[in-house]
């Protein structure tokens, strides 16, 4: 047990991005277990714990600061369930190599997202029934993509708040940890069903996505994000880097499985 105590620090940096960005913390630890070489399915459902840990103190913390559309996260978080058992069942069979390759576009998408999220505009829009019907299949979508990858869908939810429905910045990433609860909570149920998870490691990732969630809902007030983000943003498309390289070098059927040969 001793040993397995590092992922409360790794859980902790994990929450304190998620809850701050709003993107929730998968995409750093996904990456730290694959290269460890726990197996996708391990990873992924171990990282869903973090998230769901994550998006409750985020919740709590950001409904205390009155920054949260409760109507429209209730609404989108209950569309990502379908999706998120589709994932989980998804991910039983999926080998290593092609988990890895395409985890490093997920995490291309994540460092542009952290490094532009700024120069995202919120402008006022009117909710047309064609952005309706793009946010539920968005949803569905993003669900799929939390529960295979263990990320949370914030990559997907904060663009399509603040570009597609003119929602304020500081609002839309508080609002995704509330969808990211409902999705990381289903998701984590299936998976564990599934047998996927290491109960004892997911409760030291648990542990310090919670505290880390506090803290970065708190340091979301008054921080200077532009330094932190170019710098998440280099270290995401460096693991995504090693995460090709990892898979093309890893699996002599990887070409094969792409019909490159």
């Amino acid at each position: 047990m001793i040993d397995q105590l590092w992922m409360i620090l790794l859980g902790f940096a994990a929450g304190v991005l998620g809850s701050m960005i709003g993107v929730g913390g998968g995409i750093i630890v996904v990456p730290v277990l694959t290269f460890l070489g726990f197996p996708p399915t391990v990873a992924a459902s171990n990282s869903l714990f973090a998230a769901l840990s994550n998006s409750i103190a985020s919740t709590i913390s950001y409904s205390r600061q009155k920054r949260i559309e409760f109507s429209l996260g209730l609404k989108l978080g209950l569309l990502t369930i379908p999706g998120t058992i589709i994932g989980a069942l998804l991910s039983t069979d999926e080998s290593p190599e092609i988990f890895k390759f395409l985890f490093g576009f997920v995490l291309i998408a994540s460092a542009a997202y952290i490094f532009l999220r700024k120069k995202i505009e919120d402008k006022e829009k009117t909710l047309s029934k064609q952005m309706i019907v793009f946010a539920v299949g968005a949803s569905f979508f993003a669900g799929i993509i939390s529960s295979f990858f263990g990320i949370g869908g914030g990559i997907i939810f904060v663009p399509l708040m603040v570009v597609g429905m003119g929602m304020a910045m500081k609002r839309a990433a508080p609002t995704s940890q509330l969808i990211l609860l409902f999705a990381s909570l289903s998701g984590v149920i299936i998976h564990s069903l599934l047998g996927h998870t290491d109960f004892l490691q997911a409760g030291f990732l648990a542990i310090g996505a919670f505290i880390g969630g506090l803290v970065g809902a708190r340091l979301s007030l008054d921080i200077k994000e532009r330094y932190l983000q170019i710098l998440i943003s280099v270290v995401i498309i460096i693991a995504a880097g090693k995460l090709f390289f990892d898979s093309i070098m890893g699996d002599s059927n990887f070409f094969a499985i792409f019909n490159l040969k």
